[in-house]
């Protein structure tokens, strides 16, 4: 899986033990060249810090997903320093802490908004941004969900209807960009303990319950998820788009 002279741009990087950032230093020990964004002045240093990791001159940008110009300014910053773009992480979800403490009934409109905005939307705009670039040697969109997407998981409340809207959007996405050689896929990861997962109510059991549930009687690694992202974001899975391929142990597939 050779990803020399191919130029990935990675949203969503926050922390070492970030997802975003193990998909990043695998793409990077693969070949790729990354370029990273951040989110706000408080996560800057931590994404410039461990940019510099892998690239004392890697590309790192602002961008706030719910603004289109920031997702414009994005890429056009990676076309302006590499001429290209073939893969693409979108790795980015929020909601309110109020909208996942309470009953689900009790979701506020805004709260529902936000979510939506900045967890499946955000990945069409960067589709639309990103499309004259991956259409060229044809490039690939991968993004990550949850199993909260398809059956209810207590704790997740309004993430699990954002990431199931972002499920349906990777499909839109795969059949409408998929006659560009554009392919849009994304990984349904097991629990990880990272920045993101430790807001969701209730997440200590959540990693508890899925080891004990799991065919594999374990959860997964960071590091595993990127071994799958590189794999999907490669020529390797050439073949594949609009799938969701889990990273989970085995857990979606257990009943009673």
């Amino acid at each position: 899986m050779d990803m020399q002279g191919r130029v990935a741009l990675v949203l969503g990087v926050a922390k070492k033990r970030s997802i975003a950032w193990a998909i990043a230093e695998r793409l990077h020990r693969a070949g790729a060249r990354v370029a990273f964004t951040y989110q706000g002045e408080r996560l800057e240093k931590n994404v410039r810090e461990l940019a510099e990791q892998l690239d004392p001159e890697a590309l790192v940008m602002p961008c706030d997903v719910t603004r289109d110009e920031d997702i414009q300014a994005a890429v056009a910053g990676v076309g302006e320093r590499y001429g290209r773009l073939d893969a693409v992480v979108h790795a980015v979800a929020f909601a309110p802490s109020e909208d996942l403490k309470g009953r689900f009934t009790d979701t506020s409109r805004a709260g529902y908004g936000i979510a939506q905005d900045v967890s499946a939307y955000s990945l069409i705009a960067l589709a639309r941004e990103a499309q004259p670039y991956l259409e060229k040697d044809g490039g690939s969109l991968l993004t990550l969900t949850y199993y909260g997407a398809e059956k209810v998981v207590l704790g997740y409340k309004v993430m699990g209807v954002a990431k199931a809207a972002l499920e349906a959007n990777v499909r839109y996405l795969a059949a409408e960009l998929g006659p560009l050689g554009i392919r849009v896929n994304a990984i349904s990861a097991g629990p990880v303990n990272t920045l993101a997962a430790r807001g969701v109510p209730g997440f200590t059991h959540m990693l508890k319950h899925h080891a004990e549930r799991a065919p594999l009687r374990r959860n997964v690694t960071t590091a595993e998820i990127a071994e799958t992202a590189l794999f999907l974001l490669s020529p390797a899975s050439s073949g594949i788009t609009g799938e969701i391929i889990h990273v989970d142990a085995g857990f979606h597939i257990m009943a009673m």
